[in-house]
């Protein structure tokens, strides 16, 4: 059973407030991640005291390797039990930072690795096929086609895409200022097609979305507000749809074919890195097991000898 509700007893509470504002201020978590943090650490504690653990200086390594151990007998993913182990591991961190404690109680612990999956992408002729759906030239296909080519010129998250403000946006030198997770901010550039569709979307789309309260968010919808995560979804899916794209298509899916297509035509790995805005190169790097395995599935399909054997 999940005792995802339990809270931290008072012993430990306190030092988990602690740590939650000293990563705040330091990493500029968002909200979310720091609940996550919480969720996780109450959790852990909660166990520890029902197991006669006084508190955090009081917390050894085989009181930290049953917990793991508890988590991996319920029905966690993999990617919570790391994201579990991950919290442990910061806090027990924070706790000797702050001389709280003299070892690092999770020195020892090992947890499980995330599989890592290779990004689903669209092929160059898709992307093509899908910034070319919206037809017409009414104010929300000149959106929509502005939209989906600033979002493979750009790779930007789907949240980043959604909450875009005009004064992020410079046309004329061709980038854009962005604020990713953490509030970190990176400049990415515009390709020529999307400063294009951007221009004729500014000029001759967005001033007919405009409403009385309508501020200074980009891509609007028909109310005149920004558009929304979920209406961004539907948009890239309805114009797949009409693109006679069959595979299924996310928002993401722009994002990893921007990487991987750039990774493709020989571009820098720690410029993409710098464009999508990963704080880690290692998160980047799973766009290089996507070119080997496109070669593999060739390979495959067209080989002779394994044409051979399929026959067979």
């Amino acid at each position: 059973m999940r005792d995802d509700s339990s809270r931290a007893p008072v012993a430990f509470a306190n030092d988990i407030e602690a740590f939650l504002g000293f990563i705040g201020l330091e990493r500029g978590l968002a909200k979310n991640t720091s609940a996550g943090y919480r969720r996780d650490l109450d959790q852990a504690a909660a166990f520890f005291a029902r197991r006669g653990v006084a508190n955090w200086r009081s917390v050894t390594g085989d009181h930290a390797a049953a917990w793991i151990h508890s988590l991996s007998a319920a029905d966690y993913t993999v990617a919570s039990l790391a994201r579990k182990l991950s919290a442990l591991r910061s806090m027990a961190r924070f706790l000797v930072r702050e001389k709280q404690r003299d070892d690092d109680f999770t020195a020892l612990l090992t947890g499980p690795k995330p599989a890592r999956r290779i990004p689903h992408t669209l092929t160059e002729a898709e992307v093509t096929r899908l910034v070319a759906a919206p037809s017409g030239g009414g104010p929300r296909a000149l959106r929509d086609r502005a939209l989906l080519e600033l979002f493979y010129s750009s790779g930007l998250r789907a949240s980043e895409l959604a909450s875009l403000m005009l004064q992020q946006v410079d046309l004329q030198q061709g980038f854009l200022r962005v604020f990713g997770k953490g509030s970190k901010e990176r400049f990415v550039p515009i390709g020529a097609r999307a400063r294009d569709a951007l221009e004729v979307y500014l000029v001759s789309g967005r001033p007919h979305l405009v409403r009385p309260h309508t501020g200074s968010q980009f891509f609007l919808n028909h109310h005149g507000r920004a558009l929304s995560r979920v209406a961004l979804w539907m948009i890239v899916k309805a114009h797949a749809r009409r693109a006679g794209i069959t595979k299924p298509v996310k928002p993401h899916a722009l994002r990893h074919s921007f990487a991987t297509h750039l990774l493709a035509g020989g571009a820098d790995l720690r410029a993409i890195q710098e464009m999508l805005g990963h704080a880690s190169i290692s998160t980047t790097q799973i766009y290089t097991a996507v070119e080997p395995q496109r070669l593999l599935d060739h390979h495959a399909k067209f080989h002779p000898r394994n044409r051979e054997r399929k026959g067979k």
